[in-house]
């Protein structure tokens, strides 16, 4: 029992630091958005620098992260050797990726579009390689079972950040604009660098608090160790660079799609309104801390693990479009949350949820071949979505700007979906309930085109939020009478007969 209360108890600390890290990031949003106008296009550099440091983290890592814990459970391993081997491994090729930028700055910056502020360039290749350092001590740091370090830490980094970040945005403008001669340091035209700099300035603070994890280094050679470590990790490289390239190649090609300063302020619109369908992010988050041990404690291919499948698969459809209505249909309030300046991009974002949706569906899918340890099918998977995504986007973006975004993005993981249900029905088929799938994603549509007839303008905005309540209450009410067992619920099942 007590190996279970400890489970219980870490996973939540991680689920929770983890939640709630991106819903105090997601407040950041309103921040940029009400303080950096479109038109300035800081937010577009903001959302192009940051897919970029994504894609660059998960090459740097080198799938490391997970490759250390496989190796330090095994049997007899000498665990600070594997860390040692680990730190070794990631440190050199951030070494070299730091020494590669630096070294060809001016043409890096060139090629990115940001040849007037190299600065940003080198501010967030030091964050990266910190950030791929971080990725392994804090690997170690689980594996010694101490989640108050883990969380203590993360939640530091987002409280300094968000301090900063009030100074930066709120602050300093307003004695700015009291008293510019006693404040001439600041620029309030160059936002997208305090935000570099902030986050520079919170992963260099968490490095120096991960001194002690990182004392336990000491130089390692050994080729055998080292040859059954990258071989072990470049699949997981391989899969971690699709779901990445799934994820940003749209907000990393884009200002290569519609170049200068048009460009830059697209990406801004569209950095910014897709940032409201986290929402669905994060219950994705939720859902798979709280599902995945799960799956995999219910044992390989058997009966009871495909049921709870089958389960699962339902209710995470139900709920994922629950979500999805409530995000769509309030959008009149929900749209506050962004700048005016960034309203016109709103379309968008049901696109952008579809795909999440998918995604979350194809997560709910991998079970039957992360089970069998066949994990190459997933990067195939990912990497035919990816290409539908870049094709769409190159196609179509110089065209039709942001929206050839959503549909490339919701495209891109209906392929990916499809192709590994396709490949589930031969390789490990589960029963999922086609009809009440089916049903929940029809009323769904229903509703959401009922919504779309009704009047625009600021004068109908209560109108719609009234009339939308309604719909959700209807969609709420069948999933309730359908797959919610009231009678089971204590204190609820007082009242029911």
């Amino acid at each position: 029992m007590s190996k279970l209360q400890s489970l219980f108890r870490d996973t939540v600390l991680y689920g929770l630091s983890s939640i709630v890290g991106r819903f105090l990031n997601y407040m950041l949003v309103p921040l940029y958005t009400h303080t950096m106008t479109a038109e300035s296009g800081n937010y577009g550099i903001v959302t192009n620098v940051y897919a970029w440091t994504a894609l660059l983290l998960a090459l740097l890592t080198f799938g490391f992260e997970t490759t250390f814990f496989r190796f330090a459970n095994k049997p007899g391993a000498d665990v600070p050797r594997v860390l040692s081997m680990s730190l070794q491994v990631v440190g050199t090729l951030c070494a070299l990726f730091l020494f590669a930028v630096f070294a060809n700055i001016d043409s890096i910056a060139a090629l990115l579009d940001y040849s007037g502020h190299p600065e940003f360039v080198t501010m967030m290749a030091v964050v990266v390689a910190l950030d791929a350092v971080q990725a392994i001590l804090f690997g170690y740091i689980r594996y010694k079972k101490r989640p108050l370090r883990f969380v203590g830490l993360k939640l530091l980094f987002i409280f300094m950040s968000i301090a900063m970040n009030l100074v930066a945005f709120l602050l300093l403008p307003y004695l700015y604009a009291r008293n510019p001669e006693s404040y001439g340091f600041f620029n309030p035209d160059n936002q997208a660098y305090y935000i570099f700099l902030i986050n520079l300035i919170c992963t260099s603070s968490i490095t120096l608090f991960l001194i002690p994890e990182l004392s336990i280094y000491r130089p390692v050679a050994d080729g055998r160790l080292l040859k059954e470590m990258l071989s072990y990790s470049w699949p997981l490289l391989l899969l971690s660079l699709a779901g990445i390239l799934n994820l940003h190649a749209d907000k990393i090609i884009y200002k290569w799609l519609v170049p200068g300063e048009a460009g830059e302020i697209q990406l801004s619109i569209y950095g910014a309104v897709v940032k409201i369908a986290a929402i669905m992010a994060m219950l994705m988050q939720a859902f798979r801390f709280a599902y995945e041990p799960l799956v995999f404690d219910s044992g390989k291919d058997n009966k009871e693990s495909k049921e709870y499948q089958a389960k699962a698969m339902k209710y995470f459809v139900a709920i994922s479009l629950l979500a999805f209505l409530a995000v769509v249909l309030y959008m009149d309030i929900l749209r506050y949350l962004i700048g005016r300046d960034y309203w016109e991009g709103l379309g968008v974002v049901p696109l952008v949820m579809l795909g999440e949706i998918f995604m979350g569906i194809s997560f709910n899918l991998s079970f039957w071949y992360k089970m069998n340890d066949e994990t190459w099918w997933g990067a195939i998977f990912s990497f035919v979505g990816c290409a539908v995504l870049l094709t769409v986007n190159i196609l179509f973006v110089p065209e039709y700007g942001y929206m050839a975004c959503g549909y490339a993005s919701m495209l891109g993981y209906f392929t990916a979906m499809a192709l590994s249900y396709i490949v589930s029905r031969w390789r490990s088929p589960v029963n999922y309930d086609l009809k009440a799938l089916s049903a929940y994603a029809a009323l769904a549509a229903v509703i959401y085109s009922l919504s779309a007839l009704l009047p625009d303008g600021e004068e109908n905005m209560w109108l719609r939020l009234g009339v939308n309540t309604i719909l959700i209450l209807v969609y709420v009410g069948y999933f309730i009478k359908k797959d919610i067992p009231l009678k089971q619920i204590p204190f609820v099942n007082r009242f029911i007969k």
